[in-house]
């Protein structure tokens, strides 16, 4: 099964279902990545891997039923008992409630039938040499650096028996890097997204870290309490993720979100900033580039394993302040007469600022500094009150300047309210999102300043 080409998996697997309708996804996935510790490097390796989605669709007198069933490692004999498990799923549910017909008409993918793309501890050829050069700099400087580097690339190809085929390859690479004093007592971090490693340099965020560090020879204990804050692009993006994790238009009609509306109805139209910011996604982003079709391996308050190969547009989530979508399927779409608007596969929040956080830091009379936020969790759907930490540094600005590192804290923040209160917007940049960067890293964010952030109590971690 391994040397069968995953367009031949696809083709055998619609073959082989008798259900009414059938949609067949093939995952091949490659990673290779580097580890480091106490600037040397300690682990490094490639993997591959392959995951075989089966949706089957069985019509019935009270509507269409859907199975899905996914397995990894599948072989020749695998193949038909998985799409046999799959049309018992379906024939053992019941009515889908986002059932429709599956998409057709889009035309297929000219690279369908070509082998998977790869990638290769070659992603690497020109980072490494420079993450050498980063040790010996830490080295020299008295710091160590700990961190990660990791480049995955996953040919994902879906074929429907309604004629669908389609394909879409996804590079995603990350690299993290946390520089530490050699007391263990200070710790700094970066992070930065890639598609090929060919726009990311170690030293420069070696460099980045080392002042870090330095700010942090100063220790300043604050209580809790409102504080001008600078947001990093990081941590907005955070934020913001979550906040369109949360944007799904059913739930939103049925009173059950942020974006509910007193007494019924959605918060469409209304103006959530008053600053111009708009965010938004699209699949061509240059450096930001995702699958330009729906990709559902199983249903949600957001997506459809009905929709399958529907295109993806670019769409504008928030309009110049003004909440302007909420994510449908064609099923929520229908059922709360919004415009299809299907899931993201990267967030861009456009402020209409230029400057670069470092002259926001430059401006700031007196205010706190992040460099990331972690743990975060929800504590109330209906406000979108998050919590989470600060993590890797705090600093405190005053006139201009930091003056040193501050203890972290707890903060209590919704997203859509940080959003009406932000008086400033930075410089959109690329960003990791550091709290999500397992399951979304295609961002690119301002740094926001937020006039009266909520540090709601102490926090003793580093």
């Amino acid at each position: 099964m391994s040397r069968t080409s995953p367009h031949e998996i696809v083709e055998r697997a619609l073959e082989l279902s008798t259900a009414d309708g059938c949609v067949v996804i093939a995952d091949e996935q490659s990673t290779a990545n580097l580890r480091w510790a106490g600037n040397a490097l300690t682990t490094n390796g490639v993997t591959r891997g392959r995951t075989l989605t089966v949706i089957a669709t069985v019509d019935g007198k009270e509507g269409t039923a859907s199975g899905v069933v996914s397995r990894s490692a599948v072989t020749a004999d695998d193949l038909e008992p998985l799409v046999r498990a799959a049309e018992a799923a379906a024939r053992g549910a019941g009515p889908a409630e986002d059932a429709q017909p599956l998409v057709t008409g889009t035309p297929a993918s000219p690279d369908f039938t070509e082998a998977p793309a790869e990638t290769s501890s070659a992603v690497f050829a020109d980072f490494a040499p420079a993450l050498g050069e980063a040790f010996a700099r830490a080295r020299a400087g008295g710091r160590e650096l700990y961190g990660f580097a990791n480049h995955e690339l996953v040919s994902t190809y879906v074929g429907t028996s309604t004629g669908l085929r389609l394909r879409h390859d996804q590079p995603n690479g990350t690299l993290e890097l946390n520089a530490k004093s050699p007391d263990r007592q200070r710790s700094a971090w970066a992070g930065r997204s890639t598609r090929d490693f060919k726009d990311v340099d170690p030293t420069v965020l070696d460099a980045e870290l080392a002042v870090r560090l330095g700010w942090a020879e100063r220790k300043i204990d604050l209580p809790a309490g409102r504080y001008e804050t600078l947001l990093p692009p990081t941590a907005v993006a955070d934020l913001l993720i979550y906040q369109m994790w949360s944007a799904a238009a059913r739930d939103a009609v049925e009173g059950r979100t942020v974006f509910s509306k007193p007494g019924g109805g959605t918060r469409l139209g209304e103006k959530l900033s008053r600053l111009p910011l708009t965010l938004r996604s699209d699949p061509g982003a240059p450096g930001l580039e995702s699958a330009p079709f729906v990709i559902a391996h199983s249903s949600g308050d957001d997506a459809s394993v009905f929709d399958n190969g529907l295109p993806v547009p670019a769409t504008e989530w928030i309009r110049e302040g003004e909440l302007a979508r909420l994510t449908t399927t064609r099923h929520s779409a229908a059922m709360t007469g919004m415009p299809v608007a299907p899931g993201f596969g990267n967030l861009i929040l456009d402020g209409g600022g230029d400057r670069s956080l470092e002259e926001m830091v430059a401006a700031t009379e007196r205010g706190l500094l992040l460099t990331c936020l972690w743990y975060i969790r929800e504590v109330d759907p209906a406000t979108l009150l998050l919590t989470g930490l600060t993590r890797d540094g705090v600093y405190l600005v005053e006139n201009g300047q930091v003056v040193g590192e501050v203890n972290n804290f707890r903060f209590n923040e919704s997203p859509v309210d940080l959003l009406s209160r932000a008086s400033e917007a930075g410089r959109t940049e690329k960003t990791l999102p550091r709290e999500w960067s397992d399951w979304f890293t295609r961002a690119a964010m301002p740094a926001l300043r937020i006039p009266d952030f909520n540090m709601s109590s102490v926090s003793k971690g580093v």
